[in-house]
């Protein structure tokens, strides 16, 4: 099936990812399964080998493909085909690469946020904590929830550059948070209380100023979010 070519200001080689990912996804491409030729996919997303080897690239770094020397690119494992029910081709790649920034930025942040606040900030974080557990244990998205409680956390970094980067991507978050949500419904009730945990490790780490598990923590977060998305893993 020949797809349509993407828009003018998107990325080819994003276009091309998103594509074959969805051909994974679906199920065109079973696990194990050779890949058509750099030649092939090109032809098939009307694009160059270059940029088919940079989204063959990207695939690997993500786990879904693998190289075999002198045989090609074979698939390795099926991303959770449910990603597909709620977002648009085209937005994959974007979903991925936001969360790949936010495992380091956050995870500075929560480190930074656990030496920093001051009652407010903590008193802010907390009720943004609490209202994340109501909104899970009611059965809702908790988007809005879950967006208080990262912005929170910005703001009790009390630096401004952690506020002004945090609010921006705040847009792209969400719709990340939004496919993670949907996504947990279809999913046992453990789901929504493995999310919870972790965040209640941040929060405790960000209570008793340790830096350290406060980062690491934030990182196992958004890494096991990451996952539960595209994998459809727990983590």
């Amino acid at each position: 099936m020949q797809r349509d070519r993407p828009a003018a200001d998107r990325k080819l080689g994003d276009y091309v990812y998103d594509g074959i990912f969805s051909l994974i996804a679906s199920g065109e491409y079973a696990e194990n399964a050779r890949l058509p030729s750099e030649l092939e996919l090109g032809r098939r997303f009307s694009a160059s080998r270059p940029v088919v080897r940079e989204a063959l690239a990207r695939l690997r770094d993500d786990g879904l493909v693998q190289s075999r020397q002198g045989s090609g690119s074979f698939v390795r494992r099926k991303p959770d085909a449910d990603v597909l029910r709620f977002v648009e081709i085209g937005s994959v790649s974007d979903i991925q690469r936001c969360y790949d920034f936010r495992i380091g930025f956050e995870a500075a942040s929560a480190a930074l946020a656990a030496t920093a606040w001051r009652d407010d900030e903590l008193a802010d974080l907390q009720s943004a904590h609490a209202e994340m557990g109501r909104a899970l244990s009611g059965g809702e998205l908790a988007v809005e929830a879950d967006a208080h409680f990262h912005r929170a956390v910005a703001q009790a970094t009390r630096n401004p550059y952690y506020v002004s980067v945090q609010t921006s991507l705040e847009a792209n978050i969400k719709v990340g948070m939004q496919l993670a949500r949907n996504l947990s419904l279809l999913k046992p009730a453990m789901r929504s209380q493995i999310v919870q945990s972790e965040h209640d490790a941040i929060v405790e780490a960000i209570e008793h100023r340790d830096a350290i598990k406060a980062a690491e923590a934030m990182s196992t977060h958004i890494r096991n979010a990451r996952r539960r998305m595209f994998d459809g893993q727990d983590g």
